[in-house]
């Protein structure tokens, strides 16, 4: 019985699963918090990552692993391998008017069609834009741009700053993988290739990718993409327990989730974390010109068109709070009200908004009156506008030519039943809920498997619920009254 071992480095902590690689069975776990914060140091999740590692059992007994990460992060590095300033996190909203000069400068349809995106300020192009013309001191600095995963791999194999790493600031190791690449906003999807002009036009400095041609202190290093099923390496001994563990290629947070649901064509998954996301698996590249949907690369060879919102979960643990309920009392208030709310909405855009792209914007309810302010009403509202939010990012994909079949309902908010049941009637596609996990680091643990066995592992799903569909037009006709979309 081979173990691998999956990791997720989320933006709130760091997860750790170590499975069966057979049978795709979960044997331990284990987890460290992040900082909260749009604008984190890096050696948090270094520390993170440790911590985890250790309260999941440790390597002794692992043979492989892989990274998955939250996408966009820039992680900026110098020529001594030390990051230089702390990284932008994707939902750090100020490189927004870097996004627009960029649009302003290649136009919507260019940028959509070299890189599969129109930038928003999520994406990483964005905020070394952000950082060029806003702290050009420290752009002289950068020798290297990585993203979350990358860096944390790179670390994990041993490379870093001389004085905190056993082998040192190679930065010629850096290595990525097409689904995070895609995130960037500098890395085409349909060319499998860095944009490098697309770089350097961000980041007023040319780049090329490690392990192409000769280094140059001149050219900014990205990391290499590598293939999938790709082993890049081993863990150092240094964090390897006495063992020889290859490392997979990683991947990002919703690539990782989607190999971790075994999301075939026709499944469209839907997630209720900290942001909310919508993707598909597809078997071409996705562009649309209006840059509600992101034509990422997946994880596994293919495309994952995303649409994704920067509200999600948080909203109802907000109006939760706002209520004074646990979130059971809250669950129960939401089931109590009908349908629509008596007409009360909740526009939820308490952190701005990407989907529709409102950077800038604020939440509001609307609708209220006497007879429906109430708390039950405040309740379901704030689910059904997480849900509707969501509902216009799967209108977007399918538009893409993406079918839906039915919809995995993913996430921490996906377990309470009023959120399942709200769904029911928000989607007009068959519902499912599988059962809880950490799907994202189960993801990155099929891609431990498929570098150490040479094959895509298949790994049953377990559900956990199947509401029954009862759509109801209204929700949505309601909403978007208001929201802006």
């Amino acid at each position: 019985m081979a173990l691998v071992a999956g990791i997720d480095s989320s933006t709130q902590s760091c997860k750790v699963v170590i499975v069966d690689s057979g049978t795709g069975a979960t044997l331990r776990t284990g987890r460290a918090s992040h900082p909260d914060g749009t604008e984190v140091s890096p050696s948090f999740w270094w520390t993170a990552l440790l911590e985890a590692l250790h309260d999941a059992g440790g390597l002794a007994d692992v043979s492989s692993l892989a990274i998955a990460g939250q996408q966009h992060g820039m992680v900026l590095l110098d020529s001594e391998g030390r990051v230089v300033r702390d990284a932008l996190l994707w939902n750090d909203t100020r490189s927004a008017v870097s996004a627009e000069a960029l649009i302003a400068e290649f136009g919507a349809a260019a940028l959509v069609e070299r890189s599969g995106s129109v930038p928003v300020a999520s994406l990483t192009s964005t905020k070394v834009r952000w950082v060029r013309d806003n702290e050009p001191d420290i752009a002289a600095r950068v020798a290297a741009v990585a993203l979350p995963h990358d860096w944390l791999s790179w670390r994990l194999r041993g490379y870093g700053p001389a004085d905190e790493s056993p082998l040192g600031p190679d930065l010629e190791q850096l290595v990525t993988d097409r689904s995070d690449a895609s995130g960037t906003g500098y890395w085409s999807p349909e060319r499998e290739a860095y944009d490098l002009d697309l770089f350097e036009t961000a980041f007023g400095r040319p780049a090329r990718e490690a392990g192409s041609g000769e280094p140059s202190e001149s050219l900014v290093v990205l990391p290499k993409v590598a293939a999938p099923e790709a082993n890049t390496g081993t863990v150092h001994a240094d964090y390897a327990d006495g063992s020889q563990i290859i490392v997979g290629a990683g991947a990002g947070d919703n690539a990782a989730g989607a190999l971790g649901l075994g999301v075939a064509s026709g499944d469209v998954v839907i997630s209720l974390g900290t942001s909310g996301t919508v993707f598909a698996a597809a078997p071409a590249a996705v562009n649309d010109p209006s840059g509600t949907v992101a034509g990422f690369a997946d994880a596994a060879g293919a495309y994952l068109p995303i649409a994704v919102t920067l509200n999600a979960a948080r909203i109802l643990s907000s109006v939760a709070e706002l209520l004074a309920v646990s979130f059971d009392e809250f669950a129960e208030l939401a089931l109590t009200a009908e349908p629509g709310s008596a007409g009360v909405v909740l526009v939820p855009y308490f952190e701005g908004e990407r989907t529709p792209n409102l950077p800038n914007a604020k939440a509001s309810f609307h609708g209220l009156s006497i007879s429906s302010t109430t708390r039950a009403n405040t309740a379901r509202a704030a689910i059904e506008g997480m849900l509707c939010g969501l509902a216009d990012g799967l209108d977007a994909v399918v538009a893409t030519g993406v079918t839906a079949e039915r919809l995995l309902l993913i996430g921490g908010a996906a377990q309470n039943p009023a959120v399942q049941a709200v769904a029911a009637q928000v989607f007009g596609v068959p519902v499912i809920v599988p059962a809880p996990g950490e799907y994202v680091a189960r993801g990155a643990a099929v891609q431990a498997a498929w570098a150490l066995n040479g094959s895509r592992p298949t790994w049953e799903l377990e559900l956990d619920a199947a509401p029954v569909s009862d759509f109801h037009p209204v929700i949505r006709e309601q909403y978007g009254v208001h929201s802006g979309a």
